[in-house]
C-alpha cells in the first residue's frame, strides 16, 4: 500500500462525496440525514479552504481513501484560534493507519497556521475507533452531551474532546 497525503482538489470531490455518503446513510458520525450532492461538497470545500483552513486527502495506490479538514469551531470572533476537526476514512482502508496519518497532518497544518486549540465532536460514545484515534494524538475528553441529536430513530449522545496546538493557551497568538 502506497500512501500519499496532499491538499484536496476539486477532482477529489466524487470520492470524498462517496465516502461521506456512507457516513450519512448508514452511520451516526455526522448528523446529516440527506447525502449532499457533489456540487454541495465542492462548495463546502471551497468555503473551508477559502477561509484559510486545511482540507487534505489520503491517496492510497492512486485513489482517495480518506480525507480530513479543519473548520471554525464557532463563528464568534473570540473562537478564531480554535478549530474543529473532521476525519473520514473509506471503510475499505480502515485500520491501516490512514486516520492517524490524516490526523497528524491536520494537527501539523493547523499548528503551522497559528491555531491554538483543536476540538473533536464525535458522533457518539460507541464510536470507540474515533475516540481512541483522538486519544492517541493527545485529545482529552471534555464532556458528553446527552441526547444532543436524533438520527436513525434514536437519540444520540455527542462526545467532545480537545487538545492544544502549539503553545495552546499559554501565550497570546501572534496576530493579537
Amino acid at each position: 500500500m502506497t500512501l500519499q497525503l496532499r491538499p484536496a482538489t476539486p477532482a477529489d470531490i466524487p470520492a470524498i462525496t462517496a465516502i461521506y455518503a456512507v457516513e450519512v446513510r448508514e452511520l451516526v458520525n455526522t448528523y446529516e440525514y440527506e447525502v449532499p450532492s457533489e456540487a454541495e461538497m465542492a462548495q463546502r470545500m471551497a468555503d473551508i479552504t477559502g477561509r484559510g483552513f486545511p482540507y487534505l486527502v489520503a491517496i492510497i495506490d492512486g485513489e482517495v481513501g480518506g480525507y480530513a479538514y479543519a473548520n471554525s469551531y464557532r463563528a464568534r470572533i473570540a473562537y478564531q484560534w480554535t478549530v474543529e476537526n473532521s476525519v473520514y476514512v473509506d471503510a475499505r482502508y480502515q485500520g491501516r493507519g490512514i486516520g492517524s496519518a490524516l490526523m497528524q497532518a491536520l494537527i501539523d497544518d493547523c499548528t503551522a497556521r497559528g491555531f491554538r486549540q483543536m476540538v473533536a465532536v464525535i458522533g457518539e460514545p460507541t464510536n470507540t475507533a474515533s475516540i481512541k484515534l483522538h486519544e492517541r494524538f493527545g485529545f482529552e475528553l471534555v464532556g458528553v452531551f446527552r441526547g444532543l441529536g436524533r438520527k436513525h430513530g434514536r437519540w444520540l449522545d455527542t462526545v467532545q474532546m480537545q487538545r492544544a496546538l502549539g503553545d495552546g493557551a499559554n501565550t497570546p497568538p501572534n496576530n493579537e
